[in-house]
């Protein structure tokens, strides 16, 4: 009864919270200086051209029947028209999701075995000179943004010594039998290795700049928490009986250390979808934020509205899940 209370208390909130994001998305956008229909017509368009777009798209009505007229149509799944593209919203942001999501989900496995190495290595052998470059490491890591880890790996491994592709997703020439956007994921249940290394080839620069940043951070986190646990009693007791010290590590501690670290993946991860706005962009990637940065320079209105409100969706299910692990993983809150 506890547990049934404590996930419908979460999905209120999860409702407030994307009903917020819409009011608050809808009336900024309106607010910022521009006319998304002055910029659709041509420069000798008369002022009954621009009134009929106007009353087209029902930006002649009010600001909050604007918004009316909105939500009804996003609870019947519509979210608008695009401005620019005549498309349906709802159309274009989900054909872009799965490639925006595919290169988080390889921009956190990085993430997680680079921070996670970082984090075993200072552990095992901590207190000395691999501990204090491991911190090294991990501040550098930290103190350059995503973009420009992005532009580095440009200058390495696309120009210098070009093994990695710097544009695009797939090789437009390649045969391309994908019935979803989830190329990666369909290659491999379609057994055709050849594209899906043609893909890894297009991501893996975009995924790793977005990965170094959020590697620092976990491997910081886990290798304090592991730090921690390490002189707790029960790993001390595994030592008593013999167990090298990667062993006790690996099968003693890292469980109860990886807790914190699990929260904060599953917070950095919806980050980390945000923050491949500006990756997608400086990769040409065919994905959700390079989309957006179309969206804001057009003044698409409603395709910015519907990228927002995925992201908001996406941001909210992720902590939902993110809880719900925490707590089966961890036994004082399981038996609580």
């Amino acid at each position: 009864m506890r547990v049934l209370q404590a996930i419908l208390v979460r999905l209120f909130t999860t409702a407030v919270t994307l009903a917020g994001v819409a009011v608050v998305v809808f009336v900024v956008i309106r607010v910022v200086p521009g006319n998304p229909i002055a910029m659709m017509l041509p420069p000798g368009a008369t002022e009954e051209d621009v009134a009929r777009l106007t009353a087209l798209y029902g930006l002649d009505k009010g600001l909050w029947a604007q918004f009316g007229i909105w939500v009804a149509g996003v609870v019947q799944g519509d979210f608008g028209t695009s401005i620019t593209t005549k498309a349906p919203v709802l159309e274009l942001v989900l054909g872009r999701l799965p490639a925006t999501l595919e290169l988080s989900i390889m921009a956190l496995v990085m993430a997680v075995v680079l921070g996670g190495a970082a984090a075993l290595v200072g552990t095992r052998w901590r207190g000395g000179r691999v501990e204090a470059s491991v911190d090294v490491a991990n501040g550098m890591a930290l103190s350059v943004p995503d973009f420009l880890w992005g532009l580095v790996l440009i200058l390495l491994f696309g120009v210098l010594v070009p093994v990695f592709h710097i544009s695009g997703r797939v090789t437009p020439s390649l045969d391309l039998p994908f019935t979803t956007g989830f190329y990666l994921f369909e290659s491999l249940f379609r057994l055709r290795f050849d594209l899906w290394a043609d893909l890894v080839a297009h991501m893996f620069m975009p995924a790793l700049a977005l990965a170094i940043p959020l590697a620092a951070i976990i491997g910081q986190l886990l290798k304090q928490s592991l730090k921690e646990t390490m002189n707790l009693d029960y790993v001390t007791l595994a030592r008593t009986k013999g167990y090298g010290e990667f062993r006790v590590i690996l099968r003693e501690a890292l469980r109860n250390a990886a807790l914190p670290t699990l929260t904060l993946v599953g917070v950095q991860f919806t980050f980390l979808i945000g923050g491949t706005v500006i990756i997608e962009r400086l990769f040409s990637y065919e994905g959700l934020g390079n989309m957006a940065i179309d969206a804001v320079i057009n003044r698409d209105l409603p395709l910015i509205q519907g990228i927002v409100v995925l992201f908001a969706v996406i941001f909210t299910a992720v902590n939902l899940v993110v809880d719900l692990l925490y707590a089966v993983l961890n036994p004082r809150l399981r038996h609580g």
